[in-house]
């Protein structure tokens, strides 16, 4: 690993040199997310394995190209998990999702409003910055607090920071029991009753409402989830849905019809709390309210429109997949923060060569 780890730098300081732009790559499953692609390909998935694994500290550390199936697979072993569940997005051709894309992509699945998003469960972070040096943030083990705003400053910036190098990520016990729950209620009934539900005791590990329906899931102690059942499903008519896993497994990689066509999708984030936003367009709701998904088109007159709209409600809209790019993928930033963003890729990466443009 010594000799890619050099192999890397020596890559990176050339690009420096030459002014020239690298684009860091996985497994190529998210290549389609975020802005325009550029440079150079600096290939991760030979700098791959896992580096530490304690269960009992609930705890694992791998190298950016370990392949996100294979860290699953182990956890699975011991009975545990990511609880942020990222999406794969893999298909036949690619060469599937790598830890290193996951967390620079920072997509969390349908846990996240429950659980915790991804940059949550970053615990630490070696990093290749862009003068070809290693930097290491933060700690493996979870009452280790140094460093944790950088190492989950990586969650989400696409790479155009550095090229994480390696990774300590928290991990979950499995839950015991999983049910779903089945409600025909129209929108602004489900979003009320999400943010009541929200306020209880109950073990919820993720929603979905679409197309007139709301599907619960419940995760954790057998006797906890039965209660939740007979409470729920008598007071408000609740059915359980058989083969739940592969329900949300469905969400989770977008496979759902919902996001079927190639019609654009939006991503927009809101307060729960915020009750139906009428964008005449159809949209599925997901994290208690906080992120719903519209399909609708993705040109500037309906960009403006629907952020001006978003943003209303105190949220942002993200253009996730399709559309016309120029618009801007993620939602302009606001002057102090987009200062912020600068001042910060110029520190890590001062030659502006990882991921140029990637994100804004």
């Amino acid at each position: 690993m010594q000799q890619i780890l050099e192999q890397f730098q020596d890559q990176v300081r050339a690009a420096a040199n030459g002014k020239r732009a690298l684009r860091i790559r996985g497994g190529g499953t998210k290549d389609w997310y975020g802005q325009r692609l550029e440079g150079e390909i600096l290939d991760t998935r030979a700098y791959a394995g896992i580096v530490d694994y304690e269960p009992t500290e609930l705890v694992i550390t791998a190298r950016c190209g370990t392949p996100l199936a294979e860290i699953e697979a182990l956890l699975s072993e011991r009975k545990q998990m990511l609880a942020f569940e990222p999406p794969h997005f893999a298909h036949a051709g690619d060469g599937g999702a790598t830890l290193g894309g996951t967390i620079a992509a920072g997509l969390s699945g349908p846990r996240r409003a429950n659980s915790g998003a991804l940059r949550d469960f970053v615990l630490g972070a070696k990093l290749l910055d862009g003068k070809g040096e290693v930097l290491s943030f933060g700690g493996q083990v979870m009452k280790n607090v140094a460093g944790y705003d950088v190492s989950r400053l990586l969650a989400g910036s696409l790479g155009t920071l550095g090229l994480l190098l390696e990774v300590s990520v928290k991990v979950l016990p499995l839950p015991y029991r999983e049910a779903t729950l089945r409600f025909e209620m129209n929108e602004a009934d489900a979003l009320r009753k999400l943010n009541e539900w929200a306020g209880q005791p109950l073990p919820l590990s993720g929603s979905c409402w679409v197309d007139g329906v709301l599907a619960l899931r419940l995760s954790g102690a057998r006797a906890a989830v039965d209660a939740a059942i007979r409470a729920l499903g008598g007071a408000h008519g609740g059915h359980i849905m058989p083969d739940c896993a592969s329900f949300w497994a469905d969400l989770r990689e977008q496979r759902h019809a919902f996001f079927a066509g190639d019609l654009p999708l939006w991503r927009l984030s809101v307060p729960s709390t915020v009750g139906a936003i009428d964008l005449g367009a159809p949209q599925l709701i997901e994290w208690g309210g906080a992120q719903r998904w519209l399909r609708a088109d993705g040109d500037a007159a309906t960009a403006e429109r629907i952020r001006a709209k978003v943003a209303a409600c105190g949220g942002h809209a993200t253009l996730f997949r399709g559309g016309d790019k120029r618009v801007g993928v993620f939602q302009p930033l606001a002057p102090a923060i987009a200062r912020i963003h600068e001042r910060l890729k110029a520190g890590f990466d001062p030659a502006n060569i990882f991921n140029p443009g990637r994100m804004y």
